[in-house]
């Protein structure tokens, strides 16, 4: 029944948020998930006229695997209408950390299930509880089928979120209608009716209004109690209609009677910005497996697509949910109990483990084909799976056939054809005193979408070659054609990083600082960690060879660890605070891109671990990558979020200043200081409870977070402006996705295969090649990640397919190829026509 244009509609959204790990493990998750679906079954056949809405496929795969004829009691009251299925994804994740492809996943995967099980398909996404949302989502949403979207953080006085109701513009220019539930998700038991009527006051202007309720958090949802009160209150108010509703029924009458909604082109941040930060040992895992499962995915599809092997359907299926799981709010965001963590990490190790074999399974079958490896060669082979080109240090083992002796070494020569690479030893990953062990860093451009063959011979000397590079006057100075820098011996810091004559970094960069914090994971109650507790200082050569476990009394904190024709490696160490740091500067011998290794040992209570880089720019942006789009970020120091890259623009604009990253996520910027966030140190789900009440418990040790030993990189390169913002998206996928190197010696015979799919321009992104998942189409998923517009041509070389490509600014568009007929047929995220 349509509603009177003028009389106000109140939208009950009952629902019951359950988070499946936070104070409690994900079995005491499932129990209350059963728990919950068999009183709302028992509440809905009593009452004729309530209304129940229940998102997430965790939730309903529980219920389907532990309690078959429930599930069929929930498919049955589906079907009528009165338990409906709201939005419609895998789980309710961060939704600023995961990647975009991981978001479309989250849907792909969440329409598939509520499709086959129940033939519904949400077209309001719901992520009530995650802590802040990306503008890459508009489009991810667009693309998807949605065209509404309901959350409850930020409020509006704590973040960017214009009004209760607008319209959500995304970076291509895609829209959305978005809501916020000021009320927030949840009600206290018994308390509903109450909680309407005081909302119901607060939007007496508006016509059309939304009220969720329901226990949350550990479940709960509705109660007999609360089902009369609010029929009393219904029976009892004359000016207003109050009606058990959806979303999808919120929204639809808020488009009609709504009125005009302000456009929003913007993220909805901050909320929870500790939560960028917290749980880096589980964050870095995250985003390992995101990584190794689309590189496992684009190898395998390769060589499913030529005949060369089954799809791995069943092990990539079982990767992606270990993904999705946990990448739930409380999981990735660092603020679950210890045990919530531990389970999180076994299981995207899991998922690891199963692309580690569907990697491998690739690799050897697009290794067919390679000429039978030559006697006292060592044959080196190197998978791109990326559509262009990629230059850069390829490091590899191998394992040498000659007798041993302690003193002597052997210096790799590498070839690609006929033709020599630069190329150098390093210290490999065992520790045997003898060349036992090789690992070789060669410089090298490895095509697009195939396999790469070098060859590795070795000549023995009868000693390591000393560094020719070397510390003159308390400094160390590396200069190229296109690059300067130059590392203290005093500080062990960077004191100059000068590309193409123009300085990018003040001196003393790269250090690390800490910063005052507290023990709440969330970090809710502040938006900066900008007050300082002290920095990174050199440690004593006494102390340096104690912590490095040498047995001389002494070790300079400043060396040069490794020398060759591909790179000079300085290692610096640092004390900080009760922590330890072992920093790497990985400087090129061609090119301008140097990587900075930290090796940090944790032990910190109530800190935040920051990495410095000061730039000559007082007034300069700063751009980051975000979920599909790139994010201008906030320069007033407060607590921002980014993903893989981070972009400092110069003054005047002509110069950017990239900084690449293999897990990070928090930073700030302030003055032309880019400061990277890069560990805390708060106690497990400490949440505050009042101003005078304490984080913890005050007559014990708390266990924190992320104690230990971690490893970071970073990649700084520079240069103009456009080449930087053109090339760093790529440089970014490249780094993590690396190509994959194995030193394999080929049996010979067999043909090569064709590449994978090969791009023609200088930035457009292969964000997925997949099997579809119905049929057996080509999905290839292209995005431009500069904001111009863009045209490219694709091409699969094994079915003899160019096909030309338009992209707006920072579009998404997915294809599915018909391998047979060659057709090409553009389809959504989710592979609908």
């Amino acid at each position: 029944m349509a509603s009177h244009p003028t009389r106000p509609t109140v939208h009950l959204l009952c629902n019951s948020h359950l988070d499946p790990v936070w104070l409690w493990e994900w079995p005491e998750g499932a129990g209350e998930a059963l728990s919950l679906a068999r009183t709302v079954c028992d509440l809905l056949e009593e009452h004729e006229t309530f209304v129940f809405n229940r998102n997430e496929v965790q939730f309903y795969a529980w219920i389907e695997e532990y309690d078959p004829a429930l599930f069929q009691r929930i498919r049955r009251l589906v079907a009528e209408g009165r338990w409906h299925v709201m939005g419609g994804w895998y789980l309710q994740p961060d939704c600023n950390l995961p990647s975009g492809e991981s978001f479309v996943r989250q849907i792909l995967v969440g329409r598939r299930y509520f499709r086959d099980r129940f033939g519904v398909t949400p077209t309001v996404a719901a992520n009530v509880d995650s802590f802040g949302h990306s503008r890459g989502l508009v489009q991810i949403l667009a693309r998807s089928g949605y065209d509404a979207y309901l959350f409850c953080r930020p409020k509006r006085e704590q973040g960017s979120v214009p009004a209760a109701e607008f319209t959500w513009a995304g970076f291509d220019g895609s829209e959305v209608t978005a809501a916020l539930a000021e009320s927030h998700y949840n009600s206290a038991p018994g308390g509903t009716a109450e909680k309407i009527r005081e909302w119901m006051e607060r939007d007496a202007d508006k016509v059309v209004r939304q009220v969720p309720w329901g226990v949350g958090d550990h479940g709960g949802g509705p109660s007999r109690r609360d089902l009369k009160d609010i029929a009393a209150l219904a029976a009892g108010t004359a000016d207003a209609d109050i009606v058990h509703s959806t979303p999808e029924a919120y929204f639809a009458d808020l488009r009609v009677r709504g009125g005009d909604l302000p456009r929003h082109p913007g993220d909805l941040n901050p909320w929870a910005v500790g939560c960028y930060t917290s749980a880096m040992r589980l964050k870095a895992r995250h985003r390992r497996l995101e990584n190794a499962l689309f590189r496992a995915e684009k190898m395998a599809t390769t060589a499913w697509a030529q005949g060369r092997m089954e799809y791995p359907a069943d092990e990539l299926a079982g990767a992606t949910r270990a993904l999705l799981a946990n990448e739930f709010h409380d999981i990735l965001g660092g603020t679950s109990i210890p045990s919530g963590e531990e389970t999180a990490l076994d299981e995207l190790g899991h998922g690891l483990t199963l692309t580690r074999r569907v990697t491998t399974r690739a690799f050897f079958a697009l290794a067919d084909g390679q000429k039978r490896g030559k006697e006292g060669v060592h044959t080196i082979l190197v998978y791109n799976p990326h559509p262009f080109a990629v230059r850069g240090v390829v490091e590899c083992e191998v394992q040498p056939a000659w007798p041993h002796r302690p003193r002597d070494f052997g210096i790799p020569t590498v070839t690609s054809g006929r033709t020599l690479v630069p190329a150098q030893a390093e210290k490999e990953e065992s520790n045997i005193d003898e060349d036992h062990r090789k690992r070789v860093a060669f410089l090298a451009t490895v095509r697009p979408g195939r396999m790469n063959r070098f060859e590795c011979r070795f000549e023995k000397v009868r000693k390591r070659p000393a560094a020719r590079a070397r510390f003159r006057n308390g400094r160390l100075r590396l200069r190229t054609e296109d690059l300067e820098v130059v590392v203290s011996a005093d500080t062990g810091l960077i004191d100059r990083y000068r590309v193409g004559g123009t300085d990018f970094l003040e001196a003393g960069a790269v250090g690390f600082r800490l910063m005052r914090d507290d023990a709440d994971p969330w970090g809710s109650r502040v938006k900066s960690f900008r007050r300082p507790a002290g920095q990174a200082r050199l440690m004593s050569p006494e102390k340096a060879a104690r912590f490095a476990g040498v047995g001389t009394a002494t070790l300079a904190p400043v060396r040069v660890v490794e020398d060759g024709p591909v790179r000079v490696v300085v290692e610096a160490l640092f004390s900080c605070g009760d922590s330890a740091i072992c920093q790497r500067y990985k400087l090129p011998r061609e090119g301008t891109e140097v990587e900075v290794e930290a090796r940090v040992l944790w032990r910190e209570n109530d800190r935040m671990l920051k990495l410095s880089l000061p730039t000559p720019w007082s007034a300069g942006n700063l751009l980051g990558q975000v979920a599909y789009g790139v994010q201008e970020l906030a320069a007033t120091g407060d607590e921002m979020v980014a993903q893989k890259w981070l972009a400092v623009l110069s003054d005047d604009g002509r110069h950017a200043l990239t900084v690449i990253n293999d897990a990070t996520y928090g930073c700030d910027f302030r003055r032309g200081e880019l400061r990277l966030s890069v560990l805390r140190g708060p106690a497990h789900a400490a949440h505050p409870t009042g101003p005078d009440r304490s984080l913890v418990r005050e007559d014990r040790p708390t266990p924190r977070l992320d104690r230990g030993e971690h490893v970071f990189r970073f990649w700084l390169d520079a240069g103009p402006r456009d080449e930087r913002l053109t090339r760093v998206d790529r440089g970014a996928l490249a780094h993590a996705e690396r190509p994959f190197a194995l030193a394999y010696w080929p049996p010979g015979g067999g043909t090569l295969p064709a590449a994978g799919p090969v791009l023609d321009d200088p930035a457009v992104q292969l964000t997925a090649f997949k099997k579809a998942e119905d049929g057996d189409e080509l999905i290839v998923r292209l995005f431009e990640p500069t904001g111009k517009e863009r045209r490219t041509t694709l091409a699969l070389p094994h079915l003899e397919l160019k096909h030309p490509v338009r992209l707006a600014p920072f579009e998404i568009r997915t294809l599915a190829i018909d391998p047979s007929s060659r057709r090409v047929r553009e389809v959504s995220l989710v592979e609908d026509a």
